[in-house]
């Protein structure tokens, strides 16, 4: 893969994977090294996150269709072999505000239909924390998936606050979490049970606990503004490149050592 052609996303648009018994078997040893690399490249590479995760589903069974979406990744990472996650300096006017972003699809999965949640935690503009990972449970509804996703983001958000309250970093409280779902926010902000949430597991509604002790602020965001499509979901070029910039992976060559720490 060394002279191979490079590709603007890591992933084609709308792709899925299941295990399809007809297609082509193909080195299981070689398949697992390759996405156990990848899955190493995450810790720098947010961006891949949804991609790598989606090929790790199949290691134990690889097949054809299933390597050429991981040599797709490594033709990606060819492309943008000078791109990073950057870390802007601070300065006076900068707020020291912790934000958060939740996101799922729903039933994504063609297999088990179950849905891939993701979120992004940023603190004074700068990424620090993702995550792209299939969720435990099947969601009757897109609000549930949604709900359960928020939930997941708000026990890292409850994390995170525990560890700059350790280390004596002032930030703004509370915790901004955005969500394009409105009937999730309006379920955490109302404890009423009905046909919609009372299935919904018991672990699950710690979000409404947060949000009661003032310790969550639930926003709601445009869908075009939702950060974490890019961890639930393949993107078209356009989208991709937007909610890429957005976590702040860009070029080297773009910046200069000045102005970056």
């Amino acid at each position: 893969m060394e002279n191979c052609n490079s590709t603007c996303t890591p992933i084609m648009a709308n792709t899925k994977l299941t295990l399809q018994a007809e297609d082509e078997r193909v080195d299981a040893t070689l398949y697992k090294q390759i996405v156990g690399s990848l899955r190493y490249v995450c810790n720098s590479r947010p961006d891949i996150s949804y991609g790598v995760g989606l090929i790790s589903r199949y290691m134990g069974d690889p097949r054809q269709s299933h390597l050429s979406v991981a040599k797709h990744i490594l033709r990606y990472l060819k492309g943008t072999a000078d791109y990073g996650l950057f870390y802007p300096k601070k300065h006076n006017e900068m707020n020291e505000v912790l934000e958060a972003w939740s996101d799922s699809d729903w039933s994504g999965d063609q297999l088990d239909r179950k849905s891939t949640f993701g979120y992004v935690l940023k603190f004074m503009e700068a990424t620090f924390s993702w995550c792209s990972k299939k969720q435990n449970i099947v969601a009757l509804s897109s609000c549930e998936a949604e709900y359960v996703a928020a939930s997941e983001t708000a026990c890292q958000c409850a994390w995170i606050e525990a560890m700059l309250d350790e280390l004596m970093i002032n930030y703004c409280k509370p915790v901004k979490l955005m969500i394009d779902n409105k009937s999730s926010i309006s379920l955490a902000r109302n404890p009423v049970a009905h046909g919609r949430s009372k299935h919904i597991e018991t672990q699950y509604h710690y979000l409404r606990e947060q949000v009661d002790k003032k310790k969550l602020d639930l926003l709601h965001c445009p869908t075009e503004d939702q950060a974490t499509d890019i961890f639930t979901k393949a993107l078209r070029q356009n989208r991709f490149q937007k909610l890429r910039e957005h976590l702040g992976i860009r070029s080297f060559n773009s910046f200069t050592l000045g102005g970056v720490c």
